[in-house]
């Protein structure tokens, strides 16, 4: 996917969990962060940020903070970004698990629950929830960042969903290139971790891809191990 208008700036500190102040050229400016996770190693005071300008004239921040640098490379923070580069990999044939599809639509409703993407081929009709992994530690990827109730609970409804015959797919989009494999981060939260496990015991294909992010631009990339403990 690609952002518009885009920036560098310098994080000065985060407000709250929708607003930092940021320096640009010199000048202290508040802007709108598309994450509410925690990203404490990520927003760091002095960090070097990507911010996308918003083309709404009535909006109180001109700005949205997209990336931030680590390690001498980018990651993206937007939460919005990973469903829409997987609808447009998925569309374009580049998951190698599934190859080409019929049919995509984005936020389809089953159940309790509504997940990212829905697709049909010529034998097949599943669901992909699709999570946006932007912790990293020593080359492992690691979701979630905080602990997430609607997270297990969209595991469980897609369990649900496999064993109706449905093909399920649980997708972690890891929003950078630093990480080699993928597993679950069971010290942030154990119930996620054993749901997900016991998902992929009922036949939910557990996925992890990490993506190539440039300044204006976040493609999904290479598929990486996943590990679940």
């Amino acid at each position: 996917m690609k952002y518009g208008e885009v920036i560098h700036a310098r994080l000065h500190k985060r407000i709250n969990r929708f607003i930092a102040e940021v320096l640009i050229d010199g000048k202290l400016e508040q802007v709108h962060i598309k994450n509410t996770g925690r990203l404490k190693e990520l927003l760091r005071p002095d960090a070097e940020v990507i911010l996308e300008r918003s083309g709404n004239p009535n909006r109180k921040t001109r700005f949205s903070l997209i990336a931030a640098a680590k390690n001498g490379s980018w990651v993206n923070i937007d939460s919005q970004a990973p469903n829409t580069v997987a609808f447009d990999a998925l569309k374009e044939g580049k998951i190698t698990e599934f190859g080409s599809v019929k049919l995509v639509k984005r936020e389809v409703t089953f159940g309790a629950s509504r997940f990212a993407l829905y697709f049909e081929q010529k034998d097949a009709k599943g669901f992909i929830e699709v999570k946006g992994v932007t912790l990293e530690k020593g080359g492992i990827a690691l979701f979630p960042d905080a602990p997430t109730t609607r997270g297990t609970k969209h595991v469980l409804e897609l369990a649900n969903a496999a064993l109706e015959g449905y093909t399920c797919v649980i997708l972690f989009v890891v929003q950078m290139k630093a990480a080699r494999t993928f597993v679950p981060h069971r010290e942030m939260d154990a119930a996620f971790a054993d749901a997900l496990l016991e998902a992929s015991r009922q036949g939910v294909q557990i996925l992890a891809y990490d993506s190539i992010v440039k300044e204006d631009e976040l493609v999904l990339d290479k598929a990486l191990p996943v590990y679940l403990a």
